[in-house]
């Protein structure tokens, strides 16, 4: 906008220095450097290895999956989540996992995510007594909210492990809290997040423009989320 603007400004000044502006701003949200600093601040603490608790499920959050042309599932960047998920029920950290998504897309095509990764698990010869699958969520409240009834009708007790990529975690832990969840937060999928400082990172880099798009709609969603009455 501000480019738009300096383009129709008359004034040669004022011209000046919304190029300027806009130039700033456009470096400033292109480098990693400023947006590897707000990924680590967003970020919740990692799971300690050594914690040597057992849990009755974990809980993964969909978000990992989608479908082709042709309804086809297929998994995508943030399948992290599905492989730690798998990695905990088969090492007996968990004795169940809970799949929660369904379709978050404006325009449903018939493709749920739940069953759908159900599937992958029986491929991979889980038992059924071992998956527990809430297919209907469109987003998170209602992946807290409709995992909820499953984890009590099954009588799996708390606490639990609530996995999920670590730029969604501190929304998705605040909105499972809001329900009554005991559980720890297991976050994955930290492509995003690099703590160490180069000269890299200060040139600019179509990423760094792509990861702010994730972490403002989680700002936003956050925001929303936290004012929202239950």
């Amino acid at each position: 906008m501000l480019l738009l603007i300096a383009l129709l400004a008359k004034d040669k000044k004022r011209k000046q220095r919304l190029l300027i502006i806009a130039v700033a701003l456009l470096y400033v949200f292109s480098i990693p450097f400023f947006i590897n600093r707000f990924a680590a601040a967003w970020a919740v603490p990692h799971y300690s290895s050594k914690n040597t608790k057992t849990y009755s499920c974990v809980i993964v959050l969909g978000g990992f999956s989608s479908s082709d042309k042709d309804g086809n599932g297929y998994f995508t960047g943030a399948s992290d989540r599905f492989i730690e998920g798998i990695k905990l029920l088969s090492s007996g950290k968990a004795k169940h996992i809970l799949i929660t998504g369904g379709s978050g897309s404006l325009l449903p095509d018939g493709f749920k995510e739940g069953p759908w990764v159900k599937t992958q698990l029986q491929a991979l010869n889980y038992p059924d007594s071992s998956i527990l699958i809430e297919g209907n969520s469109r987003n998170t409240i209602e992946n807290a909210v409709f995992s909820k009834t499953i984890l009590e009708n099954a009588h799996l007790k708390p606490p639990y492990l609530l996995v999920t990529s670590d730029f969604h975690m501190r929304r998705a832990q605040m909105i499972f809290k809001k329900q009554g969840y005991d559980f720890d937060a297991y976050p994955c999928d930290f492509s995003g997040v690099n703590n160490s400082v180069s000269l890299s990172d200060f040139i600019p880099d179509a990423g760094s423009l792509a990861a702010w798009n994730i972490y403002l709609k989680e700002l936003v969603g956050y925001m929303v989320d936290y004012y929202k009455k239950d």
